[in-house]
């Protein structure tokens, strides 16, 4: 992952995503999730970080975490490269597993702290894909029963100073969905993370296998749309970018991206 000015926390607690490189699926059966969990005990101890949830989901991840010493992009770089060695041994692949940055906002409040939560422990439910409580790879369940890898005790004090009023009271909130307008926050939220000029060259230049990716502008306009095509989906780059970098219209690279 390329290195990146972020903006600290005050609070140096983060909403981290990672996601799959092109939005490929990075775990597909229980051992893959289980490993996963391992590298983030590994990181934890290494670089001395609290996880407040999480929530792994089938092509990318959720983490809140404390990051006390500061060490958030050497933490999370030694987490998505020690499982990407893993993924790329047992599948027999080269390449890039997650996308070339994560992304990481600031929780700078008890309040949305609380939402968040809320938010990433619903995620499994809103997709479809189990209800909230049944769902094994989140820290849903560690909340109710017993910590594992997560840190809850700064959490659960935000719902009530007794062990069981903070539980019965964490338990009410999750139950309430979220309504559509504070979905969309965190949903635009998702959608950011643009790459600079420079990291779009590169990471375009890798894709297509090509060192200089101005030379897009002097293929004929088959080859032209194919190759533009291939740049479709990939996560923090627009059209009006690729046109900048590669010297086309922005019009050109819209019509072909259609």
């Amino acid at each position: 992952m390329p290195r990146t000015t972020r903006l600290k926390s005050n609070t140096k607690v983060y909403h981290v995503i990672l996601r799959g490189n092109a939005k490929q699926d990075i775990f597909l059966e229980k051992q893959d999730y289980c490993k996963f969990i391992k590298e983030i005990c590994n990181t934890k101890e290494k670089y001395q970080y609290e996880l407040y949830a999480y929530c792994l989901m089938t092509n990318h991840v959720h983490l809140i975490l404390y990051d006390k010493m500061d060490n958030l992009s050497k933490a999370l770089q030694s987490l998505t490269v020690s499982y990407a060695s893993y993924w790329n041994k047992k599948y027999e692949r080269v390449g890039h597993l997650f996308q070339n940055r994560f992304l990481s906002k600031s929780v700078e409040t008890e309040e949305y702290l609380k939402t968040l939560c809320r938010y990433i422990h619903q995620n499994p439910d809103k997709s479809g894909i189990a209800k909230m409580e049944e769902y094994p790879w989140s820290s849903y369940q560690e909340y109710i029963n017993l910590g594992k890898i997560i840190d809850r005790k700064q959490v659960l004090i935000l719902f009530g100073n007794q062990k069981q009023e903070a539980l019965e009271n964490f338990i009410k909130f999750h139950k309430i969905n979220m309504v559509e307008n504070e979905m969309k926050d965190y949903i635009e939220y998702e959608m950011v993370g643009r790459l600079t000029d420079e990291e779009a060259k590169k990471y375009i230049g890798e894709i297509l296998e090509i060192k200089n990716v101005k030379q897009i502008a002097q293929y004929d306009i088959e080859k032209r749309k194919e190759t533009l095509k291939k740049l479709k989906n990939i996560h923090g780059i627009s059209n009006l970018q690729i046109a900048r970098i590669t010297g086309l219209s922005k019009r050109m690279v819209e019509v072909a991206m259609k």
